[in-house]
């Protein structure tokens, strides 16, 4: 099972990184437009729509690299099942948080998609398309913070220490 989320989480990255290039694609389309006087109409909202996807799939990524802002100021205080109690609450919390971002992302492209909602620029792109990328990746973090509660549970979840957040920044 550790394989296939780990998989999963990885999987989300790559499309991230995907999503990251059609950014830097639309960019340069637009800027060569510009220089060659032509237009491609969308590659705003398309840059728009990449970032978008490319943010909410790294979400699980980078929790499960301990690569997210925490505010330790509490935690790191304690010990012991005191500081077990304080982590197994946030995690509760963020599991019932991601799930309904997650509920209210899926209804938001399911509704989308039978409205036949489009966007209002040029490009008139069913909303439903980009709209998946966010609710795959808040699924996916969803998943990733269910993990991490489980881990928490059996004891087995390695935590992000202070001086390790230091190394990264």
């Amino acid at each position: 099972m550790r394989k296939i989320l780990d998989h999963l989480y990885d999987g989300a990255a790559w499309l991230a990184a995907l999503a990251m290039i059609g950014v830097l694609v639309m960019v340069l389309l637009s800027i060569a437009g510009r220089q060659l006087n032509f237009h491609l109409p969308g590659t705003d909202a398309y840059a728009g729509y990449s970032m978008a996807a490319a943010g909410f799939l790294a979400l699980a990524h980078t929790l499960k690299r301990n690569e997210h802002i925490r505010v330790t100021l509490l935690i790191s205080r304690l010990s012991g099942r005191a500081q077990r109690a304080l982590e197994l609450w946030a995690l509760s919390a963020a599991v019932v948080l991601a799930g309904l971002f997650a509920f209210y992302a899926v209804r938001l492209a399911w509704q989308s998609r039978l409205l036949n909602d489009v966007s209002t620029s040029s490009d008139a792109t069913p909303l439903w398309i980009p709209q998946i990328a966010m609710a795959l990746g808040t699924v996916v973090l969803l998943i990733a913070f269910v993990d991490e509660w489980v881990m928490e549970w059996r004891g087995q979840r390695r935590a992000g220490e202070a001086e390790e957040a230091l190394h990264h920044e």
